[in-house]
């Protein structure tokens, strides 16, 4: 395990490049679905952020990927395509809740952090609140949701995402993918 990765039953932060990084995301996210899924609800994959903004695309990145997987355990908004933004949330999120009845949400969004937690990944229980950084007023999402740091927040916000490296954003999409389809990378 490396240094301040954490795992416990009901949260995980684990290094993109952790060897065991996808198959834990997977067990993680396993856990606590069936903590949550007694009544084996519908579970949606709500995939925030914006092509826009190299540190804001691990979201549409991560539905991106999700859909060229093909893989059919549960549907996913939010692709390169058609991102889910600060602009249409609530008409998603509203839209979800349209169509599924009573869902579970696993929400997936970029995040900044402190520089030497560049490149974690997070699986938590409990709602994302999207925009934290940029200090935009959204509702808060999910039952549960995965968060990539992707780069250093405190100052200059949407300048630190606009120079975000792209090869991180990628990497961090495609593991998050892999661990959330259940497939090896």
């Amino acid at each position: 395990m490396l240094p301040g990765s954490t795992n416990c039953i009901e949260s995980l932060s684990v290094f993109y490049e952790d060897p065991s990084c996808t198959r834990r995301i997977h067990q993680s996210i396993s856990d606590l679905l069936g903590s949550l899924n007694s009544r084996q609800r519908d579970v949606v994959v709500l995939c925030i952020g914006t092509d826009r903004s190299t540190g804001d695309s691990l979201g549409p990145l991560v539905g991106t990927k999700l859909n060229q997987l093909n893989y059919g355990g549960f549907d996913v908004f939010g692709t390169l395509e058609q991102p889910v933004h600060a602009v249409n949330l609530v008409s998603v999120v509203e839209s979800i809740k349209i169509r599924y009845h009573n869902p579970i949400i696993i929400a997936v969004d970029a995040c900044l952090g402190k520089a030497e937690r560049i490149g974690y990944i997070n699986v938590k229980p409990g709602v994302l609140y999207p925009g934290t950084a940029l200090q935009k007023s959204l509702p808060a999402v999910g039952d549960l949701h995965i968060s990539g740091i992707v780069n250093v927040g405190g100052f200059l916000e949407h300048l630190v995402l606009q120079n975000t490296r792209l090869s991180l954003v990628v990497k961090m999409a495609e593991v998050i993918a892999y661990g959330l389809a259940g497939c090896k990378k």
